[in-house]
């Protein structure tokens, strides 16, 4: 298995990474399965499909992050705003 580095995810579209997200969800459900049954055949495969899986997810909530702060750029944030009195 050979692991994605993090600068190429980031080449990936949103869509392509939740989808790989999901592949990788399913890899390590499948992955638990088979050690409980004693048939997984690399225990490492585990842990860097877990690594992976970590990876996208911190590429996507970067993306997110990032889209997020783009398109409420005119938009005041709420700790910027003048403080409301009560009275």
């Amino acid at each position: 298995m050979t692991t994605t580095k993090a600068r190429d995810l980031r080449e990936l579209s949103a869509d392509d990474l939740r989808r790989k997200e999901a592949d990788l969800t399913d890899q390590i459900f499948r992955l638990r399965i088979q050690k409980a049954m004693g048939h997984l055949d690399v225990p490492l495969k585990v842990r860097t499909t877990r690594r992976e899986l970590a990876r996208v997810k911190t590429v996507l909530a970067q993306k997110t992050r990032h889209q997020a702060g783009s398109g409420a750029a005119g938009a005041p944030s709420p700790s910027s705003r003048p403080a409301e009195s009560e009275n």
